[in-house]
């Protein structure tokens, strides 16, 4: 038998090793949001608001929406508890619903990078504690996102992981770009 020559070529990845279930998820959740707040604080504040997409998005705008999506998605959804703005990373009520504009991201000229990363990470404080104290298989309240056959935590955990790695690719291609683009 050979000996596993795979590595993680990200130090910050949760060992290979670690003990499966809540803990993990943890893990890969903190990694993967950790790893998206530092590339995006790393840019100038110009950079932050500067577009590299055909789609138009910027890299404070998808900050933002990593707020909102998680918060969506564990606190509005898992929770079942009411939030002010659920949609606040969109410029319309919900994207998902017919509207005279087309739906984009937006974040208002005062809000910084430094302000939507502090509320990403006292959420993600919040995902843990909720992750390490729930049953994988629980289903998520009725009432607040959900109506009748709401998803397991764990479904959720699937969810809020892949659309943080489908993220983190897209804002790898843009820091590319953005450090290939002239200055």
């Amino acid at each position: 038998m050979t000996e596993d020559q795979r590595v993680s070529r990200n130090p910050a990845e949760p060992p290979k090793d670690g003990p499966a279930g809540a803990e993990r998820w943890v893990g890969y959740l903190d990694w993967q949001r950790e790893d998206l707040i530092r590339g995006i604080c790393a840019l100038s504040p110009a950079e932050r608001r500067t577009s590299r997409l055909p789609s138009g998005w910027t890299p404070i705008e998808l900050l933002s929406h990593l707020v909102h999506m998680e918060q969506r998605w564990f606190v509005w959804g898992f929770l079942g508890e009411q939030v002010a703005e659920p949609w606040g990373d969109w410029n319309v009520e919900d994207p998902g619903l017919p509207s005279a504009q087309e739906p984009r991201w937006v974040v208002a000229p005062e809000v910084t990078a430094e302000e939507l990363a502090e509320r990403l990470r006292a959420l993600g404080r919040r995902t843990g504690a909720l992750i390490r104290t729930h049953a994988m298989d629980e289903r998520a309240a009725i009432g607040g996102r959900f109506g009748q056959e709401p998803p397991t935590l764990e479904w959720i955990c699937f969810h809020v992981l892949a659309e943080y790695a489908r993220h983190a690719g897209q804002f790898d291609v843009v820091a590319e770009i953005g450090a290939a683009a002239p200055s």
